[in-house]
């Protein structure tokens, strides 16, 4: 029988306007202390985001999200952020912020297999 791994996971939203907290679903992070494992999956709806706010920057919202990628996986010319170990790195992207591009809290599941847990998540949420 397969180790069954305690692991964590936001939402990642874009609020096209802030003000109006309405937001897209865009992507997850998934993160596993025990199994040293973070991973973000994102995708763009444009048409989607177009509809909530005509003048969005598309373009910088892409870069956010890549940095949020960056970030989890911690790349080295990413900051110093990105240099900080994994679950500091996960509680940073995950903190409450009031942006344009924000998370859900962390919820906890169980999983024997993360990678397909967070393909599993990226489908039901996002897709």
């Amino acid at each position: 029988m397969q180790e069954k791994h305690l692991y964590e996971y936001a939402v990642i939203r874009v609020l096209p306007l802030v003000e109006r907290e309405e937001f897209l679903n865009v992507g997850v992070i998934v993160f596993c202390k025990h199994a040293r494992f973070i991973k973000v999956l994102f995708t763009i709806h444009e048409e989607k985001l177009r509809l909530f706010s005509k003048e969005l920057d598309v373009d910088q919202i892409k870069l956010n999200l890549q940095s949020f990628e960056k970030i989890a996986l911690g790349t080295k010319n990413c900051g110093p952020i990105a240099l900080m170990d994994m679950a500091s790195r996960f509680r940073w992207l995950t903190a409450v912020r009031s942006s344009v591009v924000q998370t859900s809290r962390p919820h906890p599941g169980l999983s024997d297999d993360l990678e397909k847990t967070t393909l599993r998540l990226f489908e039901e949420l996002v897709l």
